[in-house]
Protein backbone atom coordinates (compact mmCIF):
# COMPACT_ATOMS: atom_id res chain seq x y z
CA UNK A 1 0.00 0.00 0.00
CA UNK A 2 2.92 2.30 1.25
CA UNK A 3 4.79 1.62 -2.13
CA UNK A 4 1.56 2.17 -4.30
CA UNK A 5 1.00 5.36 -2.52
CA UNK A 6 4.53 6.73 -3.27
CA UNK A 7 3.76 5.60 -6.99
CA UNK A 8 1.43 7.55 -7.13
CA UNK A 9 2.91 10.61 -5.63
CA UNK A 10 6.07 9.75 -8.07
CA UNK A 11 4.00 10.01 -11.38
CA UNK A 12 1.29 13.38 -9.96
CA UNK A 13 5.13 15.19 -9.34
CA UNK A 14 6.13 13.68 -13.01
CA UNK A 15 3.22 14.78 -14.49
CA UNK A 16 3.28 18.72 -12.92
CA UNK A 17 7.06 18.61 -14.22
CA UNK A 18 6.21 18.05 -16.96
CA UNK A 19 3.54 20.47 -17.70
CA UNK A 20 5.47 22.79 -16.35
CA UNK A 21 8.32 22.03 -18.36
CA UNK A 22 6.23 22.17 -21.04
CA UNK A 23 4.78 25.70 -20.51
CA UNK A 24 8.38 27.43 -20.19
CA UNK A 25 9.34 25.31 -23.43
CA UNK A 26 6.52 26.92 -25.06
CA UNK A 27 7.04 30.74 -24.02
CA UNK A 28 10.34 30.51 -24.28
CA UNK A 29 9.88 29.43 -28.38
CA UNK A 30 6.96 31.27 -29.33
CA UNK A 31 6.72 34.53 -26.98
CA UNK A 32 8.11 37.33 -28.70
CA UNK A 33 8.31 40.85 -26.43
CA UNK A 34 7.49 43.14 -29.47
CA UNK A 35 4.52 40.60 -30.43
CA UNK A 36 3.31 39.54 -26.87
CA UNK A 37 0.64 36.57 -28.20
CA UNK A 38 0.88 33.33 -29.63
CA UNK A 39 -0.45 32.09 -33.02
CA UNK A 40 -2.48 29.18 -33.80
CA UNK A 41 0.41 28.03 -36.33
CA UNK A 42 2.71 28.52 -33.74
CA UNK A 43 0.75 26.10 -30.95
CA UNK A 44 0.25 23.05 -33.75
CA UNK A 45 4.42 23.06 -34.75
CA UNK A 46 5.33 23.52 -31.04
CA UNK A 47 2.35 20.16 -30.52
CA UNK A 48 3.86 18.50 -33.06
CA UNK A 49 7.37 18.61 -31.41
CA UNK A 50 5.86 18.09 -28.12
CA UNK A 51 4.25 14.78 -29.57
CA UNK A 52 7.52 13.26 -30.75
CA UNK A 53 9.71 14.33 -27.18
CA UNK A 54 6.78 12.51 -25.45
CA UNK A 55 6.45 9.42 -27.48
CA UNK A 56 10.54 8.81 -26.96
CA UNK A 57 10.44 10.46 -23.90
CA UNK A 58 7.57 7.53 -22.73
CA UNK A 59 7.87 4.45 -25.06
CA UNK A 60 11.42 4.60 -26.39
CA UNK A 61 13.42 5.33 -23.71
CA UNK A 62 12.02 2.46 -21.33
CA UNK A 63 11.31 -0.18 -24.17
CA UNK A 64 14.58 0.16 -26.06
CA UNK A 65 16.90 2.47 -23.79
CA UNK A 66 16.87 1.17 -20.47
CA UNK A 67 16.66 -2.36 -21.96
CA UNK A 68 20.26 -1.66 -23.38
CA UNK A 69 18.64 -2.06 -27.01
CA UNK A 70 20.59 0.45 -28.90
CA UNK A 71 19.99 -0.16 -31.98
CA UNK A 72 16.33 -0.05 -31.95
CA UNK A 73 16.61 3.14 -30.03
CA UNK A 74 18.22 4.93 -32.52
CA UNK A 75 16.32 3.42 -35.12
CA UNK A 76 13.47 4.38 -34.07
CA UNK A 77 14.36 8.33 -33.06
CA UNK A 78 15.28 8.41 -36.63
CA UNK A 79 12.52 7.36 -38.20
CA UNK A 80 10.63 9.61 -36.07
CA UNK A 81 12.35 12.80 -36.38
CA UNK A 82 12.04 12.21 -40.30
CA UNK A 83 8.27 11.51 -39.86
CA UNK A 84 8.00 15.17 -37.83
CA UNK A 85 10.20 17.09 -40.14
CA UNK A 86 7.64 15.70 -43.06
CA UNK A 87 4.54 16.65 -41.02
CA UNK A 88 6.54 20.15 -40.43
CA UNK A 89 7.19 20.35 -44.17
CA UNK A 90 4.61 18.37 -46.47
CA UNK A 91 1.41 19.33 -44.51
CA UNK A 92 1.58 22.07 -41.53
CA UNK A 93 3.69 24.34 -43.54
CA UNK A 94 1.16 24.08 -46.84
CA UNK A 95 -1.79 24.56 -44.56
CA UNK A 96 -0.68 27.89 -42.54
CA UNK A 97 1.55 29.10 -45.37
CA UNK A 98 0.54 27.81 -48.95
CA UNK A 99 1.68 30.62 -51.21
CA UNK A 100 5.04 31.06 -49.25
CA UNK A 101 6.87 28.80 -47.06
CA UNK A 102 4.78 25.87 -48.22
CA UNK A 103 6.07 26.48 -51.59
CA UNK A 104 9.92 25.20 -51.29
CA UNK A 105 11.45 22.66 -49.23
CA UNK A 106 14.99 23.47 -47.71
CA UNK A 107 15.64 19.94 -46.89
CA UNK A 108 15.90 17.49 -43.74
CA UNK A 109 18.79 19.66 -42.17
CA UNK A 110 17.19 22.71 -41.70
CA UNK A 111 14.15 21.67 -40.62
CA UNK A 112 15.67 19.09 -37.92
CA UNK A 113 17.36 22.22 -36.55
CA UNK A 114 14.16 23.54 -36.27
CA UNK A 115 12.90 20.54 -35.03
CA UNK A 116 15.60 19.30 -32.39
CA UNK A 117 15.91 21.54 -29.56
CA UNK A 118 12.74 21.66 -27.72
CA UNK A 119 13.03 17.25 -28.45
CA UNK A 120 16.00 17.11 -26.91
CA UNK A 121 14.93 19.34 -24.02
CA UNK A 122 12.24 17.69 -23.59
CA UNK A 123 13.63 13.95 -23.80
CA UNK A 124 16.84 15.29 -22.20
CA UNK A 125 14.80 16.35 -18.72
CA UNK A 126 12.70 13.19 -19.32
CA UNK A 127 16.02 11.33 -19.23
CA UNK A 128 16.89 13.12 -16.12
CA UNK A 129 14.48 12.72 -13.97
CA UNK A 130 14.43 9.02 -14.51
CA UNK A 131 17.82 8.75 -13.71
CA UNK A 132 17.46 11.00 -10.43
CA UNK A 133 14.58 8.24 -9.37
CA UNK A 134 16.52 5.49 -9.86
CA UNK A 135 18.85 6.92 -7.70
CA UNK A 136 16.61 7.63 -5.42
CA UNK A 137 15.59 3.78 -5.44
CA UNK A 138 18.93 2.34 -5.24
CA UNK A 139 19.86 4.54 -2.23
CA UNK A 140 16.61 3.25 -0.65
CA UNK A 141 17.66 -0.63 -1.49
CA UNK A 142 21.01 0.19 -0.19
CA UNK A 143 19.73 1.21 2.75
CA UNK A 144 16.59 -1.44 3.28
CA UNK A 145 19.43 -4.01 2.47
CA UNK A 146 21.92 -2.45 5.41
CA UNK A 147 18.96 -2.46 8.09
CA UNK A 148 18.06 -6.01 7.35
CA UNK A 149 21.60 -7.49 7.55
CA UNK A 150 22.44 -5.00 10.68
CA UNK A 151 19.36 -7.03 12.13
CA UNK A 152 20.44 -10.15 11.20
CA UNK A 153 23.83 -9.58 12.46
CA UNK A 154 22.28 -8.44 16.22
CA UNK A 155 20.31 -11.29 16.46
CA UNK A 156 23.04 -13.50 16.06
CA UNK A 157 24.69 -11.66 19.26
CA UNK A 158 22.10 -12.89 21.37
CA UNK A 159 21.90 -16.50 21.46
CA UNK A 160 25.41 -16.79 20.91
CA UNK A 161 25.82 -14.73 24.33
CA UNK A 162 23.24 -17.00 25.65
CA UNK A 163 24.42 -20.20 24.66
CA UNK A 164 27.95 -19.99 25.94
CA UNK A 165 26.49 -18.28 29.51
CA UNK A 166 23.51 -21.21 29.56
CA UNK A 167 26.39 -23.74 29.24
CA UNK A 168 28.77 -22.52 32.01
CA UNK A 169 25.35 -22.00 34.25
CA UNK A 170 24.21 -25.42 33.76
CA UNK A 171 27.73 -26.98 34.72
CA UNK A 172 27.44 -25.03 37.95
CA UNK A 173 24.11 -26.37 38.84
CA UNK A 174 25.13 -29.60 38.27
CA UNK A 175 27.91 -29.03 41.05
CA UNK A 176 25.33 -27.42 43.54
CA UNK A 177 28.20 -24.65 43.59
CA UNK A 178 26.88 -21.40 45.66
CA UNK A 179 28.07 -19.27 42.95
CA UNK A 180 25.04 -20.45 40.72
CA UNK A 181 22.48 -17.71 42.07
CA UNK A 182 25.23 -14.57 41.54
CA UNK A 183 25.31 -15.69 38.16
CA UNK A 184 22.08 -16.02 37.25
CA UNK A 185 21.72 -12.01 38.64
CA UNK A 186 24.62 -11.31 36.46
CA UNK A 187 23.32 -13.32 33.11
CA UNK A 188 19.89 -11.51 34.21
CA UNK A 189 20.80 -8.01 34.31
CA UNK A 190 22.34 -8.41 31.07
CA UNK A 191 19.78 -10.06 29.33
CA UNK A 192 17.32 -7.20 30.32
CA UNK A 193 19.78 -4.71 28.80
CA UNK A 194 19.86 -7.03 25.67
CA UNK A 195 16.23 -7.47 25.17
CA UNK A 196 15.35 -4.12 25.91
CA UNK A 197 18.15 -1.71 26.22
CA UNK A 198 19.51 -2.88 22.94
CA UNK A 199 16.60 -1.87 20.43
CA UNK A 200 17.41 1.07 19.42
CA UNK A 201 20.11 1.89 17.02
CA UNK A 202 22.35 3.51 20.16
CA UNK A 203 22.44 4.09 23.55
CA UNK A 204 24.05 5.82 26.21
CA UNK A 205 27.74 4.98 26.27
CA UNK A 206 28.17 4.67 30.00
CA UNK A 207 24.86 1.83 29.68
CA UNK A 208 26.85 0.04 27.16
CA UNK A 209 29.46 -0.09 29.58
CA UNK A 210 27.83 -0.87 32.16
CA UNK A 211 26.78 -4.22 30.37
CA UNK A 212 30.48 -4.62 30.13
CA UNK A 213 30.95 -4.58 33.76
CA UNK A 214 27.95 -6.93 34.79
CA UNK A 215 29.58 -9.76 31.80
CA UNK A 216 33.21 -9.08 33.38
CA UNK A 217 31.61 -9.77 36.70
CA UNK A 218 30.04 -12.85 35.63
CA UNK A 219 32.97 -14.24 33.83
CA UNK A 220 35.24 -13.86 37.26
CA UNK A 221 32.96 -15.73 39.04
CA UNK A 222 33.56 -18.78 36.48
CA UNK A 223 37.87 -18.04 36.81
CA UNK A 224 37.83 -17.45 40.60
CA UNK A 225 41.82 -17.91 41.19
CA UNK A 226 42.82 -18.95 37.99
CA UNK A 227 43.93 -15.36 36.73
CA UNK A 228 44.09 -12.07 36.99
CA UNK A 229 41.20 -9.98 35.04
CA UNK A 230 41.67 -5.91 34.99
CA UNK A 231 39.17 -3.56 33.99
CA UNK A 232 39.86 0.70 33.23
CA UNK A 233 37.93 3.15 32.41
CA UNK A 234 39.28 7.02 32.07
CA UNK A 235 37.56 9.64 30.43
CA UNK A 236 34.13 11.42 30.25
CA UNK A 237 31.23 8.66 29.56
CA UNK A 238 28.55 10.69 30.04
CA UNK A 239 26.83 12.50 26.62
CA UNK A 240 27.81 10.15 24.06
CA UNK A 241 26.44 7.33 22.36
CA UNK A 242 27.47 4.06 20.53
CA UNK A 243 25.78 1.32 18.75
CA UNK A 244 24.51 -1.72 20.98
CA UNK A 245 26.63 -4.60 21.75
CA UNK A 246 29.46 -3.32 19.64
CA UNK A 247 32.15 -4.14 23.10
CA UNK A 248 31.06 -6.72 24.22
CA UNK A 249 32.22 -9.39 21.50
CA UNK A 250 35.50 -8.40 22.14
CA UNK A 251 35.44 -9.06 25.76
CA UNK A 252 33.67 -12.18 25.51
CA UNK A 253 36.14 -13.47 23.36
CA UNK A 254 39.24 -12.59 25.40
CA UNK A 255 37.19 -15.14 27.63
CA UNK A 256 36.72 -17.68 25.35
CA UNK A 257 40.33 -17.57 24.42
CA UNK A 258 42.15 -17.61 27.67
CA UNK A 259 39.34 -19.80 29.17
CA UNK A 260 38.78 -22.53 26.22
CA UNK A 261 43.36 -23.05 26.50
CA UNK A 262 44.21 -22.37 29.96
CA UNK A 263 43.25 -23.82 33.22
CA UNK A 264 45.50 -21.24 35.26
CA UNK A 265 47.51 -18.30 34.96
CA UNK A 266 44.73 -16.52 32.86
CA UNK A 267 45.68 -12.76 32.18
CA UNK A 268 42.95 -10.41 31.05
CA UNK A 269 43.54 -6.74 30.23
CA UNK A 270 40.41 -4.44 29.25
CA UNK A 271 41.02 -0.66 28.63
CA UNK A 272 38.55 2.38 27.75
CA UNK A 273 39.86 5.63 26.89
CA UNK A 274 37.15 8.15 25.93
CA UNK A 275 39.05 11.85 24.47
CA UNK A 276 37.10 14.26 22.34
CA UNK A 277 34.06 12.19 21.85
CA UNK A 278 36.46 9.20 20.33
CA UNK A 279 36.34 5.67 21.99
CA UNK A 280 39.62 3.66 22.32
CA UNK A 281 39.78 0.19 23.78
CA UNK A 282 42.19 -2.34 24.31
CA UNK A 283 41.70 -5.82 25.08
CA UNK A 284 44.31 -8.46 25.29
CA UNK A 285 44.38 -11.77 26.94
CA UNK A 286 46.63 -15.02 27.20
CA UNK A 287 46.51 -18.34 25.55
CA UNK A 288 48.20 -21.72 25.28
CA UNK A 289 49.69 -21.84 22.03
CA UNK A 290 49.28 -25.84 22.34
CA UNK A 291 45.49 -24.26 21.91
CA UNK A 292 43.33 -24.03 18.50
CA UNK A 293 43.07 -20.66 18.94
CA UNK A 294 43.04 -20.12 15.04
CA UNK A 295 39.32 -21.64 14.68
CA UNK A 296 38.62 -19.10 17.87
CA UNK A 297 39.80 -15.81 16.17
CA UNK A 298 37.22 -17.38 13.56
CA UNK A 299 34.05 -17.90 15.50
CA UNK A 300 30.49 -16.01 14.45
CA UNK A 301 31.73 -12.94 17.08
CA UNK A 302 34.48 -11.49 15.20
CA UNK A 303 33.11 -11.90 12.26
CA UNK A 304 29.94 -10.47 13.03
CA UNK A 305 31.18 -7.34 14.98
CA UNK A 306 33.36 -7.03 12.00
CA UNK A 307 30.25 -6.53 9.55
CA UNK A 308 28.61 -4.40 12.49
CA UNK A 309 31.16 -1.98 12.64
CA UNK A 310 31.32 -1.62 8.76
CA UNK A 311 27.59 -1.13 8.28
CA UNK A 312 27.72 1.57 11.40
CA UNK A 313 30.93 2.55 11.46
CA UNK A 314 31.79 3.41 7.76
CA UNK A 315 35.40 5.01 7.70
CA UNK A 316 34.85 5.91 11.82
CA UNK A 317 36.27 2.96 12.95
CA UNK A 318 39.96 1.23 13.08
CA UNK A 319 40.09 -2.08 13.85
CA UNK A 320 43.70 -4.07 14.75
CA UNK A 321 43.92 -7.69 15.80
CA UNK A 322 47.12 -9.36 16.54
CA UNK A 323 48.42 -12.65 17.83
CA UNK A 324 51.78 -13.64 18.64
CA UNK A 325 53.71 -14.51 21.93
CA UNK A 326 50.69 -16.37 23.48
CA UNK A 327 48.95 -12.84 23.51
CA UNK A 328 45.47 -12.32 21.85
CA UNK A 329 45.38 -8.40 21.01
CA UNK A 330 42.33 -6.12 19.99
CA UNK A 331 42.77 -2.39 19.31
CA UNK A 332 39.67 -0.87 18.67
CA UNK A 333 38.90 3.40 17.98
CA UNK A 334 35.77 4.63 16.73
CA UNK A 335 33.93 7.59 16.96
CA UNK A 336 31.15 7.77 19.59
CA UNK A 337 28.01 9.36 18.50
CA UNK A 338 26.20 12.20 19.72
Amino acid sequence: MRATQQTNRRSTKEVWFQVILIAVLFLATVFDKRKPEANLWEFVFFTNYILAALFISYLLLPRYFYKRKYIQFTIWVTVLLMLVCLIEEFVLEKLFFPDTRGNFFPGILPTLLDVLPVILIMVGFKFGFDAQRKQTELERLNTVVAESRLQFLKSQINPHFLFNNLNNLYAYALENSPKTPGIILELSSLLRYMLYDCQESKVPLEKEIQCLQDFIRLQKLQIEDRGDITFTISGEQEGHFIAPLILIVFVENCFKHSTASQTKGIRINIALEITEGRLKMQCSNTFSSNANVQELSKGIGLDNVKSRLALLYPNAHVLNIDNKDDVFTVDLELNLIK
